[in-house]
């Protein structure tokens, strides 16, 4: 009851009120504009992210007990929301928001939740707070490790922009969000791979109430979609994604495998669009999911697809070992290889590469 109770709270919540967003933002004109992308059809509700960000801080605050870990996330999350609604808005400067989402992995960083070490399944773990310095704020004492930070931004950065490279497709950014917080809830509850299972509550709480408003959000969000979550709700998940498998112990391993096809994904769309010397913040139809309906899937099988690419390595990463995760990491690297590349064979055949 402890995790059930706020699971049904989110998720009843979400339906709630993305039903009166359906019914109220059409008069309010908050409406997508499917013309920018050259989409042709008629405007759908947009700004849907928006619920998930309430009901999302609504939830934790009422049933996780905040330390100072939680209110930093919280305080990272609203940052992130805020610019990203912005630009949802108004089409901000792609650096003002790299700007506030390096600000908002700062939060963390600076409230103590960072990436302090790296697994080696060979040997002893990469140790990245080994240097640091410590100063006072008020009464606070802060301890800063130029490491843990540089990680830890480049984690959460990398995350965030991941998730919104990946609301390509109705229902994909909801449904991978909903597969990764569940698969860190049952990493959480998991026994016998923490050392003080205490600490794993608000991990877990947090987790399942991601998990809820994720899902409820897809049930409207997957093809055909009836409203769209637009930067507002992707960028928001990732961020919460990104906090969630550093916080409390340390849980990147599993969030890599489990997200491993949009991570990898958004780093080749990426290199490739700095190869042809376009700005990386410029969107293309090249993503993998764009690649799967050029060769013949339909949007709902591709999307079910990476549901289930997901879902595979998220078991993965609760019941294998560090060594064997890294094994399932290598497989991760050549199936992403293998698809991606019959993906580019099948687009080119038919003269849509």
């Amino acid at each position: 009851m402890q995790y059930f109770i706020p699971a049904i709270f989110a998720f009843i919540c979400t339906v709630v009120l993305t039903a009166l967003a359906l019914k109220f933002f059409p008069g309010l004109g908050m409406m997508d504009r499917p013309w920018k992308y050259g989409i042709r059809r008629e405007p759908i509700p947009y700004y849907g992210g928006m619920v998930i960000v309430t009901v999302f801080l609504v939830s934790v605050l009422l049933f996780v007990p905040l330390d100072i870990h939680g209110l930093a996330l919280l305080l990272g999350a609203v940052l992130i929301a805020s610019v990203s609604f912005a630009d949802d808005m108004f089409s901000l400067s792609p650096y003002l928001r790299l700007a506030i989402q390096i600000l908002a992995a700062l939060v963390l960083v600076f409230a103590g939740i960072g990436i302090k070490s790296i697994s080696n399944p060979f040997g002893a773990p990469f140790i990245l707070d080994w240097q640091s310095f410590s100063f006072t704020v008020g009464t606070q004492v802060v301890i800063l490790a130029p490491l843990v930070a540089i990680f830890t931004i480049i984690w959460v950065v990398s995350i965030v922009n991941t998730m919104n490279f990946l609301d390509g497709l109705n229902g994909l950014t909801s449904g991978v969000s909903a597969i990764a917080a569940l698969t860190i809830f049952f990493l959480s509850i998991r026994p016998g791979i923490h050392f003080d299972v205490s600490l794993q509550v608000p991990v877990a709480l947090i987790s399942i109430i991601l998990f809820a408003c994720a899902a409820a959000f897809a049930i409207f969000d997957f093809y055909p979609a009836k409203i769209l979550m637009g930067d507002t709700g992707s960028m928001f998940l990732g961020f919460i994604l990104a906090t969630l498998a550093i916080f409390a112990g340390g849980k990147v391993t599993t969030a890599f495998l489990v997200l491993g096809f949009p991570i990898l994904d958004a780093f080749w769309v990426i290199f490739r669009r700095i190869l042809h010397r376009k700005s990386p913040f410029l969107g293309d139809r090249k993503h993998l999911h764009h690649r799967l309906i050029e060769i013949g899937l339909s949007e709902r099988k591709a999307v079910l697809l990476i549901y289930l690419l997901c879902s595979v390595f998220g078991l993965v990463a609760v019941f294998l070992d560090t060594r064997e995760k890294v094994i399932a990491i290598l497989l991760l690297l050549f199936g992403m290889a293998v698809l991606g590349g019959y993906a580019v064979y099948l687009g080119r055949k038919h003269g849509k590469a």
